[in-house]
């Protein structure tokens, strides 16, 4: 239970902050900058799909194979192509944004850094993962927080101090990538270039092809779900914001059943039992937000109640799903 709190506490970090930060640059320098969140919710799963082959896959490698050169080459190969992937979305934000059915004028700027946040922040995750896996969770955990606290506190910080979007994005977007490349140089390694793709893909292949249709899933369901209107936008909006970060941190769940059936010290039912753990401390968090932000937004009470309940009942129904099929 330990190991899981603080894999936990690394994934809510990594999770909850921006998630504050874009309620805060709402309030602070446009009140449509909240929607960024939601429009760029698909996008995360791109994420989790590099994640998935790169890192997890990788590390399971290093054990399973005995190939002490997986993980940094799943670390320099998933950086190369992470920069691809979310350049090329960068470079065609325009088109993304009209495809989510929202107003490019207004979102253009911190679409863009939401894409490019999301880069660096995988970058982070690659060195993570590798130090979970290597027992070095007090190191993780210091990196996570310096990492976050530095997003953070500049974002908002050149947010008071200018209003121009671009020069508050300039400055967050240099300072946590400075951070990240610190600790690329400090964890890395040295290796031969050995990449076992088929097993990267193969160790981690549920997950995987759960992130791939979770991408789809959210990328046409929510351009549908935004061209109904605000009411619905708001709603989706909001149950993203509140939920968003429990499901990051429910993600340890997966992570150390798969450190543990990797080392072959697995326990289903003890693995299981601080799951549900978990989740109780999760649900207290959504009923607080819910509470505490609700009376922010002019919100449809019935359409976000029914957004919630699908999401409820998924919480419950995730620790047996995820780490039987894990």
């Amino acid at each position: 239970m330990k190991r899981l709190l603080k894999i936990s506490l690394d994934l809510a970090l990594l999770s909850f902050i921006p998630v504050i930060s874009w309620f805060l640059l709402g309030l602070i320098v446009d009140k449509d900058l909240i929607n960024v969140f939601g429009l760029t919710y698909p996008i995360q799963f791109l994420w989790y799909i590099l994640k998935s082959i790169f890192s997890t896959g990788a590390n399971i490698s290093k054990v399973k194979d005995k190939n002490n050169n997986a993980v940094m080459s799943g670390i320099v190969i998933g950086t190369i192509v992470g920069l691809i992937v979310f350049g090329f979305l960068a470079l065609n934000v325009d088109n993304y944004i009209r495809f989510m059915n929202m107003d490019v004028n207004i979102y253009r700027t911190f679409t863009i850094y939401s894409i490019l946040q999301l880069y660096i922040e995988l970058i982070l995750q690659f060195i993570l993962t590798k130090l979970y896996y290597e027992n070095n969770n007090n190191l993780a955990n210091k990196y996570s927080i310096r990492f976050n606290s530095i997003n953070f506190f500049v974002l908002i910080a050149t947010s008071l101090i200018t209003k121009n979007q671009v020069l508050i994005v300039t400055i967050t977007l240099i300072s946590i990538f400075t951070y990240a490349i610190i600790i690329f140089i400090k964890s890395f390694d040295k290796f031969k270039l050995q990449v076992k793709l088929l097993n990267w893909i193969k160790y981690d292949s549920v997950e995987l092809f759960n992130n791939i249709m979770f991408f789809f899933i959210f990328l046409f369901g929510l351009s549908n779900a935004l061209s109904y209107g605000e009411e619905y936008a708001m709603a989706l909006n909001f149950i993203a914001l509140i939920t968003d970060t429990q499901w990051d941190v429910y993600d340890s769940i997966l992570t150390t059943a798969q450190i543990d059936i990797s080392r072959k010290t697995f326990n289903y039912k003890k693995h299981l039992k601080n799951a549900y753990k978990l989740l109780s401390i999760l649900l207290i968090s959504i009923l607080i937000l819910f509470i505490g932000l609700y009376n922010f937004y002019n919100l449809s009470l019935s359409i976000t109640l029914i957004y919630l309940s699908f999401e409820l009942i998924n919480f419950m129904l995730y620790p047996i799903y995820k780490i039987k099929m894990c």
